[in-house]
């Protein structure tokens, strides 16, 4: 495929189609596909295995891996597939989930994202569309490592001490905490 150079790409942009390699396999696969075929992958924030069926009566079981999208237009511009094998594990990026409510959230924290997506290594029959953070246990200034999610069948591929979200103490929870204290210290409560 070193026909798929600058112009040929450029001439499949203009037709409407989007310029894809497949790797994983034995070789890096080059083809290209309509831009329409690619609308509910982009789009979903889930990760997708997709069948890739090529003109020539292949097809491959594949995940996105990556998508160039032009900055200003928006325009997809090159789209990255890896070839899935039943058993062989691959990384990907795949979004958080919070669920849970948390206690220091309800006591006015607030809550902050670190991680929007983690990066999971897994069979491909057991990739995860999102991985879930419970932040039930987070009281007010507490972070949620990566060590405390629930990883079924996959590894996330972070370092221990990621932080995945995190209860910050917001101003008026810190003054109505305060507000609190001096009330108790007072004896008396103020109606």
């Amino acid at each position: 495929g070193e026909s798929v150079g600058k112009v040929a790409t450029k001439a499949l942009r203009n037709a409407g189609l989007v310029p894809c390699v497949l790797y994983g396999g034995n070789q890096a696969v080059h083809f290209s596909a309509e831009v329409i075929a690619f609308k509910n992958l982009v789009y979903t924030p889930n990760a997708h295995t997709v069948v890739i069926e090529l003109g020539n009566g292949k097809s491959f079981n594949a995940v996105l891996q990556d998508i160039q999208v032009h900055p200003v237009s928006d325009k997809i511009l090159h789209i990255d597939f890896f070839q899935l094998s039943d058993d062989k594990e691959i990384i990907m990026e795949v979004p958080v989930k919070i669920t849970g409510t948390s206690p220091g959230v309800l006591l006015g924290g607030v809550l902050r994202l670190n991680q929007r997506r983690l990066k999971v290594k897994a069979l491909p029959k057991n990739l995860p569309d999102f991985v879930e953070a419970s932040i039930s246990e987070l009281q007010m200034g507490n972070k949620l490592y990566v060590t405390k999610l629930e990883t079924n069948n996959f590894k996330l591929m972070h370092p221990d001490n990621t932080v995945v979200c995190q209860v910050r103490i917001s101003r008026a929870a810190m003054k109505a905490a305060q507000e609190a204290a001096k009330a108790e210290k007072g004896g008396k409560k103020k109606k």
